[in-house]
C-alpha cells in the first residue's frame, strides 16, 4: 500500500502496490500494522457496499458525532465517483477546507477519511458501486450532516443540479461552527 498525504492533514489517498503476472495482480486493500505505521486508525467495525444506479447521484455529506466518530476507507469497485471530504477539526490549519478525488474501478485508489471529516461522494457513471470499511457503528442518533451545497464550503460538484439526491441529504442543515 502507497500511502500519500492530501493537502488536508490526516487525509490520505492509498494506492494499490500491485504484484503482477501473468494470471493478473495481487494487491493488499486493508493491513493494521500499514495504517498503524502511518499513524493512521487501523481497527474494523463494519465493512459496507454501497450500489447506485443512475450517474449523478449525491450521497452525503455525513459524519458522526463524539464518542462515535470514524474513519471511513473509500473504494470504487464498479464505475466511477467523485468523493468529497470537508475538513470538520475547528483545531485544524485546513478546517472548512474541503478536498474532491476522483476514484474508479479502473485506477485502485482508495480514499482515508479521517475522524471528524464530513464525507460525501456524486456517482460519475451509471451502477457505480462502493466498498467501505468503517473504524466504528454506524449509530443512527450520532448522525450529522451538512448539506451538499452549503455556501460555507462553495463544493464543486461535477454534475449539476444532481438528479439523484435523498430527502434527507437535500435537507441536512448548513453548518454552524463550534464555539
Amino acid at each position: 500500500m502507497i500511502f500519500k498525504e492530501t493537502r488536508l492533514k490526516g487525509a490520505f489517498i492509498i494506492e494499490l502496490e500491485k504484484f503482477e503476472d501473468e494470471r493478473g495482480f495481487f494487491s493488499r486493500v486493508w493491513c493494521q500494522q500499514e495504517l498503524a505505521a502511518h499513524g493512521l486508525v487501523s481497527q474494523i467495525a463494519q465493512a459496507n457496499i454501497s450500489f447506485n444506479k443512475k450517474k449523478g447521484t449525491l450521497r452525503g455529506l455525513h459524519y458522526q458525532l463524539p464518542p462515535y466518530e470514524e474513519v471511513k476507507i473509500m473504494r470504487c469497485t464498479r464505475g466511477a465517483i467523485y468523493d468529497v471530504i470537508v475538513d470538520l477539526r475547528p483545531d485544524s490549519a485546513t478546517y472548512r477546507q474541503w478536498l474532491g478525488v476522483e476514484l474508479t474501478e479502473d485506477n485502485y485508489q482508495m480514499l482515508y477519511v479521517p475522524q471528524n471529516f464530513a464525507h460525501g461522494y456524486q456517482t460519475l457513471t451509471d451502477n457505480a458501486e462502493v466498498f467501505y470499511p468503517t473504524s466504528q457503528f454506524y449509530t443512527p442518533q450520532a448522525e450529522g450532516g451538512i448539506r451538499w451545497d452549503d455556501p460555507t464550503f462553495t463544493i464543486e460538484w461535477p454534475v449539476m443540479p444532481p438528479p439523484v439526491i435523498s430527502e434527507k441529504d437535500g435537507n441536512w442543515p448548513d453548518f454552524v461552527p463550534k464555539q
